[in-house]
């Protein structure tokens, strides 16, 4: 499937690649994986940090030269993310809780010689269609979008949001890098259970790692067991002070 990872392949610490996808919850958990797309990319550009969009709510964030080691940082971002909010269509004033997943993939960047990350092209499916949304004089015209499958692994990766096909398939099969990459590293440390699973979980109200709990105005992070008030700030990109947390 791919020849040695574990030696000559490196994470490029300074570049990570985020995916927020809806959990549980219908249009409220949809509404929600947007509300964490927005806080996380504030959050970056207010470091100073560069963010390029792959497709919806999947972007890269590159420290640029803002020097960080943005995949230390980022990393326990990973998981199950729950809120808990009265939606703007309830009309009976109830509380509904939703969830939305996140994972925080490290870019591979190859180090030595001839050690590529090498995947059998017969291992991957690649379909093509017309991207959506703004963009150049191409969208909607030509199919430059691009879906990759990694028919071993069953993994699917999407990327619509450059402007040639090409580019949108070197994404798209950069990104299927990480994900094979995180893989093999949790195989090599033993443990054979899915990759995604490991990173986000299925999505139920139940594996949460945190809650945004709006009623109360409270934030809680349930692996360290610790809470913050503010959430209009912290939605707005104001989560410095959290991720802090896992630095100590």
């Amino acid at each position: 499937m791919y020849n040695n990872p574990s030696i000559t392949e490196r994470i490029d610490s300074s570049r990570v690649i985020m995916e927020i996808r809806a959990g549980t919850g219908g249009d409220e958990a949809s509404l929600f994986a947007g509300d964490l797309y927005r806080m996380y990319t504030k959050f970056a550009h207010n470091q100073g940090w560069k963010v390029k969009s792959i497709s919806k709510n999947v972007f890269e964030v590159a420290a640029g030269l803002v020097p960080a080691n943005l995949y230390a940082f980022l990393k326990n971002e990973s998981g199950v993310h729950r809120v808990q909010r009265i939606p703007v269509t309830e009309r009976g004033g109830r509380v509904h809780t939703s969830t939305a997943t996140v994972a925080v993939l490290p870019v591979i960047t190859d180090l030595s010689a001839g050690g590529e990350f090498n995947i059998n092209p017969s291992d991957l499916r690649v379909d093509t269609y017309r991207s959506g949304g703004a963009g150049g004089q191409n969208v909607n015209k030509v199919e430059t979008a691009v879906r990759v499958t990694h028919i071993p692994t069953g993994l699917v990766v999407s990327c619509q949001d450059e402007r040639s096909q090409f580019q949108n398939k070197e994404r798209a099969l950069e990104i299927l890098k990480s994900k094979l990459f995180l893989m093999q590293t949790e195989r090599q440390k033993g443990s054979m259970d899915k990759l995604r699973q490991n990173q986000i979980g299925t999505g139920d109200r139940s594996e949460k790692i945190r809650t945004y709990n709006f009623p109360q105005d409270r934030l809680t992070d349930h692996r360290i067991k610790k809470s913050w008030h503010n959430l209009e700030k912290i939605m707005e990109g104001g989560i410095e002070r959290i991720l802090r947390e896992f630095a100590k």
